[in-house]
């Protein structure tokens, strides 16, 4: 009998064994446990709030107290476990938390391109698709009894500053485009069925305005972010607002740092009024990991540790995910401080979830996902997402005189150079998992043609260039080039944030000397979350093509090689603005502010605030073959009826200077569509991300210089044209937002930018006697 049908055999006894429930202990309410199993709480057709009542009232205060922790406490008097509640899944299945053990039938999962990569798709069916293959994986892990299902991912803040080094998690810089990411991801992931049921949890953190780690000596501990109202209305918040309403995330989690001297975790203001009172958060509230202590013990916000522990339920915080509520809230509510009524309203939100999740229903394989188990992940269906993710977030930046795609029939012999090149663990990024396989690009490219392999660098550090002749070398004897350079989680990453927007130590001089030394096309792929000062490779003549590909996941190195021999045409774009070096000059990171400000010399922040030079813009991104965009359909005047007789009263506190409050508006009317016809000229197959923008009547203050509205991604055959609906909702993306927080619609003439400027296209908005959209 062969080695390999053995092997089969063990992997089909152990499916069997888990399949069974064998492999791991009953789950709560088990029919196995008499005891416990018949009790109200474990009860199916009850409704989930009387079943949670009904166990919460069973409870003494120390097993509350201990259930409102990551690490929650077994009660084997009650049948239930042990659970862990810190689970990750940013873009993959992740052991970066304690929830998640790989090892025997689960040795890996599917590991996707980090968020910054899939983001630059600008594809939301994609990234609900994601979602919807990581839960598959997580409760087959689950029904495994190595993982849990409370997964705190996604990553929603904005990446307002290139240097920040999670910026790489994130969507990008547009609240627009950060919302829809986290609401589309969130929908795959929790796959909400009827009775309101979950596949998995998901969490959108970090709340709020939470993108600074560690720069120049100023932590994420200590840190006060110091926001304005309007800032926080029209950006910070903005993807959190999507992620609970439209996306129905089941948790939020609250940030590290304070918010106009407030910690987040302990400001009722941000927790129990506006993502619960506002939002209408159904779910729980926890705390980013040891929180709750930094705000005592480092931030000194409170004078006893029982006040922070009171401090941050009482302001809306369920869960800690930490140890510092089971050591300190018995003491508080002891003192008065609190009360056990408090702790009974935190159990109760976790307690739903877990009720929504079926974790009090018994044997899950008895459950609608049961089925579920090692089989349905690394599948080869899954696999093949990743690699297709990739595909679709690389970024072609530069390419000159068509040097790109190769051609397997004129390029034999490839020199692949750059400390990069054979990347594998680089290329999945930060709070990824073990993933199934890696292929890298050296091995990608090795599928097309003969490859010469250089480092050139010992690591993107590179710092030296003894290696540099060997790479010059190598470069004389192929028939292209293609310099795989960049950052890695060395250089930008959690807890460490950049002070410099160049290549590292040599890499600019690796970068010269072996474009000057190749004999044929050279291509430069930049690996990185954060962007990258290139300007210098732009302007040489001998670098043809550059292409970003961020951190593509474990099938990093096979898209890369699609794209490169036209397998695949790229499509994505930037979803963050590439600045010179030159922006950073006198720029502090801590500074929060978005809108520049002329007379301090302050630039402003994203392209929607700063006005001068980029290395590339956002939204920016090329394909080998060429779109045109033909406006077929849209709204030229918009009637709104105010639900205020006053109105027209130009001074009163609804209109200001020609601006209604969105308060004062049926927004539910006022959505409306834009037909655009998409039309390839080329002569290949192509992906075209349609993107929207506004531009508010002229002079308005506060106004950004133009702001996102829709996107929508089609795929046009060579010659064909296809006609694509972008839906634009008024009140959420077309207004401003003024000093005071107050979104306002400005009444008069705003102009929507499609595509590369071409088409350009005016909507009056008006009040009316009624609500009317008219062609």
């Amino acid at each position: 009998m062969s080695t390999h049908f053995i092997s089969l055999i063990i992997i089909l006894l152990l499916t069997i064994f888990f399949l069974t429930g064998n492999a791991r202990p009953p789950f709560a309410c088990d029919p196995s446990d008499g005891s416990t199993s018949k009790l109200p709480f474990c009860r199916v057709s009850l409704s989930i709030q009387d079943r949670t009542k009904d166990l919460i009232g069973r409870l003494t205060l120390q097993e509350k107290i201990r259930l409102i922790v990551n690490n929650a406490i077994a009660v084997p008097r009650l049948g239930i476990k042990g659970y862990e509640w810190w689970s990750e899944a940013l873009h993959g299945v992740s052991n970066t938390g304690p929830g998640v053990k790989f090892g025997g039938v689960f040795p890996g999962a599917t590991s996707f391109p980090q968020v910054i990569t899939t983001a630059a798709s600008y594809n939301a069916s994609l990234w609900e698709q994601i979602g919807r293959v990581v839960s598959d994986e997580a409760r087959a892990m689950y029904n495994g009894g190595v993982s849990g299902l409370t997964y705190w991912s996604p990553n929603v803040n904005i990446f307002r500053d290139p240097r920040w080094g999670r910026g790489q998690e994130t969507p990008g810089e547009d609240p627009a485009l950060s919302g829809r990411y986290a609401a589309s991801y969130v929908r795959g992931l929790q796959s909400i069925t009827n009775g309101n049921r979950l596949k998995v949890a998901a969490c959108c953190k970090h709340f709020t305005a939470y993108d600074l780690d560690n720069w120049r000596g100023v932590d994420r501990f200590h840190f006060n972010a110091v926001v304005t109202k309007q800032d926080l209305e029209d950006t910070y918040n903005v993807p959190f607002r999507d992620c609970v309403i439209e996306g129905k995330v089941a948790s939020v989690m609250c940030s590290y740092n304070k918010v106009n001297g407030k910690p987040t975790c302990a400001d009722p203001d941000l927790l129990r009024n506006t993502i619960r009172g506002q939002w209408h958060l159904d779910g729980y509230i926890v705390s980013d990991c040891d929180s709750v202590g930094v705000l005592y013990d480092q931030q000194h916000y409170t004078r006893t540790p029982e006040d922070a522990a009171a401090d941050t339920i009482k302001a809306g915080l369920d869960l800690d995910c930490g140890p510092f509520l089971a050591i300190h809230t018995e003491a508080a509510i002891n003192q008065g401080k609190m009360s056990e009524a408090d702790v009974n309203g935190a159990l109760t939100n976790l307690v739903v979830v877990q009720m929504r999740l079926g974790m009090f229903d018994g044997e899950p394989s008895k459950q609608p996902y049961g089925y579920l188990g090692p089989r349905h992940v690394c599948t080869s269906a899954h696999q093949q997402l990743a690699q297709e993710a990739a595909r679709q977030g690389i970024v072609l930046l530069v390419n000159k005189a068509k040097t790109l795609p190769l051609s397997i029939s004129g390029h034999h012999t490839i020199a692949v150079i750059g400390p990069n090149s054979d990347a594998t663990n680089t290329m999945i990024g930060n709070y990824a998992g073990v993933p199934c396989a890696y292929t890298s690009p050296l091995k990608g490219i090795g599928r097309y043609a003969n490859t010469i392999y250089q480092s050139g660098c010992n690591g993107v550090a590179c710092n030296d260039n003894q290696q540099f002749v060997a790479a010059e070398g190598a470069t004389k004897q192929a028939d292209a080039t293609v310099l795989v350079m960049g950052l890695d989680q060395s250089i930008e990453a959690e807890a460490r944030d950049r002070v410099s927007l160049l290549l590292p130590g040599h890499q600019e001089e690796l970068i010269a000397r072996t474009a000057r030394a190749s004999k044929g096309p050279v291509i430069l792929i930049l690996m990185s979350g954060g962007p990258i000062d290139v300007t210098f490779a732009k302007n040489n003549p001998k670098i043809g093509a550059i292409l970003w590909v961020g951190y593509p996941g474990q099938a990093g190195g096979a898209a890369i090689a699609d794209i490169l021999f036209g397998k695949a045409n790229p499509g994505g774009k930037l979803p963050n603005t590439w600045y010179p070096q030159s922006y950073l000059n006198n720029l502090r990171m801590t500074e929060m502010g978005l809108r520049a400000d002329p007379t301090r010399g302050y630039p402003g922040r994203t392209y929607r605030f700063y006005k001068g030079p980029v290395v590339f813009p956002f939204g920016h991104g090329l394909s080998y073959t060429t779109f045109t965009h033909t406006l077929a359909q849209a709204p030229t005047t918009i009637s709104m009826q105010s639900l205020s007789n006053i109105v027209q009263v130009q001074n009163s506190t609804i209109l200001t200077s020609n601006g209604l409050s969105m308060s004062h508006i049926d927004c539910d009317a006022l959505s409306f569509d834009v037909h655009i016809d998409v039309e390839n000229t080329g002569d290949m197959d192509g992906a075209q991300t349609v993107l929207v923008y506004s531009t508010a009547p002229a002079s308005r203050r506060w106004a950004p210089v133009k702001q996102l509205v829709g996107f929508e991604k089609v795929h046009v055959a060579a010659k064909g044209k296809q006609r694509v609906k972008v839906e634009i909702d008024l009140c959420k993306h077309m207004t401003i937002v003024d000093k005071f927080g107050t979104r306002r619609i400005y009444l008069g003439e705003h102009n929507l930018h499609i595509g590369e400027e071409e088409v350009m296209h005016k909507v009056s908005i008006q009040v009316g006697l009624g609500t009317s959209i008219n062609p």
